[in-house]
């Protein structure tokens, strides 16, 4: 029997930006959307759409979301009013884009986007939370132009071979989302780069509230606080581990007090958001069995380019510095991404290194050409057949501390064969 996603996988899967197939789908349908907040950035978009939704859910909002990409199963990328969506609806949702794209071509990512928008127009809902898959500009989910808040989380390197190597450049390709007179809350910013999204703000009259400038979020005395000029909480520490979370965290509160979001919603949000694979604790499932048993640490992240590996790295030295442990990191990269500042991020800590295939994706880097630039940088690097072999491996080292990270691939096989 035909699946949703036999259909999905049965476009080209190539990407090729443009929004005139889009906008060309579009026109062919009516749409009724909620209000929508629609966020781009190179890192910390899933975390940051979270902890919104988790906040807006705690005020008694409906939110549908739409994220990308999909860690075990397709179906993921599509929450419906809070509900994950069902294969029967989604199957119906892949079949009206399959007709319609009987007169235009489209890639996978648009067909997958035209579902969502068809799904989210058939149930009423308060928002749309809507991230983008790459860029911003010509990324399919810009195809729509009404919104009601935009967000710019912190932009870095990545997609080279589609948005270039001009840092300014991919920062103004991010702020293709943003649209005439619609609020903006931007994130973190390396130099530079906070100049060129107020620049691009300005030109459409878009009011702006940068973290850093116009409000922060710190850890004081133990408790998580987050200010504005005007205001001040002592808010629970957030959910999601890492202190790079906190500033995810307060672009979502930023966003949420926009939305008139009161402080008890924010504080329950904050304290019960949800994001697998973002620096998660696998102490559940087989892989969690194997490490207990030893009595390891077993850590899972989606980090796969420089600016995730730093912040993975971070949170691990941090960890390191607070209970040393033997430390083992298994990681798999697809082939377009930059290993070399991948292991740069954790070199300075020394880990024993396995290097695993991404099953999940035909992309991947070799192992052993992970373990070759690995040890470039001074890393004891093993290969392994599989993931699996390698977890199993590593646990066997008693008390170790692992982190598995490289890959949102690598990471959803993790987690499917848990």
């Amino acid at each position: 029997m035909q699946s949703s996603a036999d259909i999905f996988y049965s476009f080209p899967r190539v990407i090729d930006l443009s929004l005139e197939r889009m906008k060309f789908a579009l026109a062919k349908i009516a749409l009724n959307l909620p209000p929508i907040i629609h966020i781009a950035g190179t890192n910390g978009k899933g975390s940051s759409l979270a902890f919104l939704r988790a906040i807006l859910e705690s005020a008694g909002k409906k939110c549908h979301v739409y994220t990308s990409p999909h860690l075990v199963t397709i179906h993921e990328r599509y929450v419906i009013a809070g509900e994950q969506i069902s294969e029967n609806a989604l199957l119906q949702y892949a079949l009206k884009v399959k007709e319609i794209a009987s007169e235009i071509p489209l890639t996978i990512f648009e067909a997958e986007t035209l579902a969502g928008f068809l799904a989210f127009s058939d149930t009423k809902a308060d928002y749309l939370l809507l991230e983008t898959g790459l860029g911003g500009r010509l990324d399919a989910t810009n195809a729509i132009d009404d919104k009601a808040l935009t967000i710019i989380t912190p932009i870095d390197y990545d997609h080279k071979e589609f948005l270039g190597e001009d840092l300014g450049q991919i920062a103004r390709e991010k702020c293709g989302i943003l649209r005439k007179d619609v609020p903006v809350i931007v994130g973190r910013q390396r130099d530079g780069i906070f100049e060129i999204i107020e620049d691009e703000a300005q030109k459409l009259n878009a009011p702006t509230k940068f973290l850093g400038r116009d409000f922060d979020a710190f850890m004081s005395y133990g408790k998580f606080c987050f200010q504005t000029d005007a205001q001040f909480f002592e808010l629970p520490n957030p959910s999601l581990s890492g202190v790079h979370q906190f500033d995810n965290a307060a672009c979502a509160i930023m966003a949420a007090l926009s939305l008139g979001v009161d402080e008890g919603a924010i504080a329950n949000g904050i304290a019960n958001a949800k994001w697998s694979a973002r620096m998660q604790n696998i102490n559940f499932g087989k892989f969690g069995e194997m490490a207990k048993e030893n009595g390891c640490e077993l850590w899972l992240d989606g980090c796969h380019n420089p600016h995730g590996a730093n912040a993975a790295a971070g949170f691990i030295a941090n960890l390191q510095k607070q209970s040393p442990r033997e430390l083992i990191l298994i990681c798999g990269l697809l082939a377009n991404k930059d290993a070399n500042g991948f292991f740069d991020a954790f070199a300075p800590l020394k880990p024993i290194t396995y290097c695993a295939p991404i099953q999940m994706s035909p992309n991947g880097e070799s192992p052993e050409a992970l373990a070759n630039i690995a040890a470039e940088h001074a890393l004891s690097a093993q290969t392994f057949a599989n993931i699996e072999t390698a977890i199993q491996t590593g646990t066997q080292n008693n008390g170790a501390r692992i982190i598995i990270c490289g890959s949102l691939y690598l990471a959803g096989e993790v987690l499917g064969k848990n």
